[in-house]
């Protein structure tokens, strides 16, 4: 009997053992499997800095002429008038600051636009002292130069609004003005027409802007906007047959433009990704 309990005690030593052994080899250090990094979508930073380019052509869908002021034999006399629509084309070199500031030089060229005016008042020459209403015919052209600066209001699936302003000058060419005067009770009796010869001048300009752009790739933009444009008085015409000269008191436009930037160097568009530290899984 004595036997038996011993051979089942050193039996049960032996088993718990084993079982001792079975247990310590599970708490071993467990198989880590690493999760895979994870990079994030790419981000597209826009360009922060560079230089670019530009060309635009506009049209003046409307212009506005504010009057002139010439000298009569009586006094002085106001030609009011209109300025028929017209094209423009221009170029520029600018700076881009930042993602939200950039500022250009910018030189416009405003093909003719036709003016046709009227006055009304004494007849000269023969048909004096009846009262005349004249026909004044002429038509300019101008080179503009302006400083801008546009703050672009952020990008939106690849569209960018922007305003901006602008102050320079402007070299306004006016061709000679044809004057014809006819008694305002007979429109057939007329005197002579008379040629004033045209001026030019350098005057002051501003302008405001407003539009969209778009990224087309990494350095082309294509750029549609409105702009309003200023430009003050001047000489107009010249002294002609005891009449003259004559200043304008300027005129503005309201313009459609379109155009294309092209970028160069500074930074551009940059992939981003973001990495995350495995997390140990055990098994």
């Amino acid at each position: 009997m004595k036997h038996a309990v011993r051979l089942l005690a050193t039996g049960s030593a032996i088993a718990m053992a084993m079982t001792a052994s079975a247990v310590a080899a599970d708490l071993a250090v467990p198989e880590i499997i690493e999760t895979p990094v994870y990079e994030a979508p790419e981000r597209v930073v826009h360009k922060m800095s560079g230089w670019y380019i530009r060309g635009d052509v506009g049209y003046a869908f409307s212009n506005t002429y504010e009057g002139a002021l010439y000298a009569t034999p009586g006094g002085t006399n106001t030609l009011s008038g209109d300025i028929d629509a017209s094209f423009s084309i221009g170029g520029g070199v600018g700076y881009q600051i930042n993602s939200y500031l950039r500022t250009d030089l910018t030189v416009d060229y405003d093909f003719g636009s036709d003016f046709t005016g009227s006055t009304t008042g004494p007849c000269g020459g023969a048909l004096a002292p009846a009262t005349c209403i004249s026909t004044d015919t002429s038509s300019y052209t101008a080179w503009t130069v302006l400083a801008n600066a546009y703050v672009d209001l952020g990008t939106y699936v690849g569209i960018t609004p922007y305003i901006g302003a602008g102050i320079g000058g402007a070299y306004v060419h006016w061709d000679d003005l044809s004057n014809t005067e006819c008694v305002s009770t007979a429109p057939a009796t007329c005197n002579p027409t008379v040629v004033h010869g045209g001026s030019s001048d350098w005057r002051f300009a501003y302008a405001v802007m407003a539009g969209l752009s778009y990224h087309v790739s990494k350095k082309l933009t294509v750029d549609l906007g409105y702009r309003y444009k200023r430009i003050r008085g001047g000489h107009q015409f010249g002294f002609a047959n005891s009449v003259g000269p004559g200043y304008d008191e300027g005129f503005t436009s309201h313009e459609v433009r379109a155009g294309l930037r092209y970028k160069f160097g500074g930074k551009h568009y940059k992939k981003h990704q973001v990495a995350y530290h495995p997390t140990p899984v055990y098994k």
